[in-house]
């Protein structure tokens, strides 16, 4: 049998103290203060995997080497989540639709559309330079490319600059005066919007003014005018905006608190859910008001019912404020926007 060796042969080695030069390598911060865990930041975790998989399609065509740079700047500009640029779609169709009385012309259709997509694109880059410090904290956030450092700062800020000239040439190249005059005011709500969220707890308000900035603009360019109507729309888009971006804000209530930021689903607290039920209520009043003043006969009533119904869901389903039932109810609200587009034109098309 083998001899057992001896324990004075094995002494425990003496610990040695953290040296000057070791110490940068420790995070002392406190837990609420460091940076949300991230088992994979190779993509946000809201990434829809559809579009995913569409991107990595599409970056097949590009050489090898500039693939990886590719994909982060379609991830900073959301093209990963197309849910946000359809939530600001649908109102931009209402507007147009309806300053139209029907089918608007294609140039007007075609300009809003990609202008839509572009504009969005363009804010979501100014957003995550004004939150770069911010995201690293927030679990959903901790793996947008400028927060994991796969984008650098100026990177953003040039997206942002060549997104919004982009979408300046395309009013300025088919739009009239009024239009071009009103995309100046668009641009500054679309660059104010991601550093409200530090100075008001009203943040989703700002969000909903600028993402229904094109409600005006659509009528401008249609009817070179600004009637009653266009403004009961706009303030319509902003309860819209109020009410989907404070149940995805409600996905990130916890970590917004810990890092500072401000919101409506802080600022709502418990009663969150009786505020949103009496804004989506609010909002199906004021579209009611429009199609009123717009003369859309049943069809429309029809889809504000649907849309009733699908707020009724959202509520029931948020009704324990599970983040993945928060982030389900504010994606819901594409179905929203679209049936009440849907009603809008078939109403319209029996005038």
């Amino acid at each position: 049998m083998p001899r057992k060796r001896s324990p004075s042969k094995h002494k425990r080695q003496p610990v040695h103290p953290v040296t000057q030069e070791e110490l940068p390598l420790l995070d002392l911060r406190a837990p609420e203060l460091q940076p949300a865990a991230r088992p994979d930041t190779s993509r946000p975790a809201d990434a829809s995997p559809r579009s995913t998989r569409a991107i990595e399609f599409l970056l097949r065509a590009l050489p090898l080497d500039w693939r990886g740079k590719a994909r982060d700047l379609l991830v900073l500009v959301r093209m990963d989540r197309p849910i946000g640029a359809l939530l600001l779609l649908w109102p931009t169709w209402w507007a147009l639709w309806l300053a139209a009385d029907g089918f608007p012309p294609w140039k007007y259709l075609a300009v809003f559309t990609v202008g839509v997509f572009v504009m969005r694109a363009a804010g979501c880059a100014m957003n995550d330079f004004a939150d770069r410090k911010l995201d690293p904290l927030v679990a959903r956030t901790a793996g947008r490319p400028l927060a994991a450092g796969r984008v650098k700062p100026w990177e953003a800020m040039a997206c942002f600059v060549g997104l919004s000239l982009l979408g300046f040439v395309l009013v300025l190249a088919f739009t009239n005066r009024l239009t071009i005059y009103l995309s100046f005011a668009g641009a500054a709500l679309a660059a104010l919007y991601p550093f409200s969220k530090r100075y008001t707890q009203l943040p989703q308000v700002v969000l909903g003014a600028a993402f229904g900035w094109g409600i005006p603009m659509a009528f401008a360019a249609v009817t070179n005018g600004l009637p009653p109507v266009c403004w009961l729309l706009f303030l319509g888009n902003v309860l819209f905006s109020t009410i989907y971006d404070t149940e995805y804000a409600m996905v990130d209530r916890d970590d917004d608190i810990r890092a500072g930021a401000k919101s409506t689903a802080i600022l709502f607290g418990d009663a969150d859910l009786p505020i949103l039920g009496i804004l989506m209520a609010t909002l199906l009043f004021t579209l009611l008001l429009v199609g009123q003043r717009a003369q859309l006969q049943w069809p429309f009533q029809i889809g504000l019912g649907v849309a009733l119904l699908l707020f009724a869901w959202q509520l029931w389903n948020m009704r324990w404020r599970q983040r993945d039932a928060c982030f389900a109810a504010f994606r819901n609200n594409n179905w929203v926007g679209g049936v009440v587009w849907l009603g809008m034109i078939i109403a319209l098309a029996m005038k």
